[in-house]
């Protein structure tokens, strides 16, 4: 019998909250280790106690990922319509 690994589900959460609230960065990292544990965990390899949290954490890093992707299509359309409106 094996032993399963630890589950990350706190530091997950806490990275998905760092993610809304202070650096983008930390949701990616929340999205991509959420989906990573949660594999482990359906396969047996860790353990499952931390799922909620787990899935909080990377629901939370979706989410702020998302805001990220929004606010930079913002900005780009912003600035392609400054570029537009100067040139003429």
């Amino acid at each position: 019998m094996f032993r399963v690994r630890p589950h990350r589900g706190a530091t997950i959460l806490a990275f998905g909250i760092l993610g809304l609230v202070v650096c983008q960065l930390f949701g990616v990292a929340a999205w991509v280790m959420g989906n990573e544990d949660l594999t482990a965990m359906d396969r047996g390899y860790m353990d499952p106690s931390g799922r909620d949290l787990t899935k909080a954490g990377r629901i939370l890093g979706i989410v702020a990922t998302t805001i990220t992707l929004i606010w930079i299509a913002i900005v780009v359309v912003v600035f392609l319509f400054a570029a537009l409106a100067g040139g003429r």
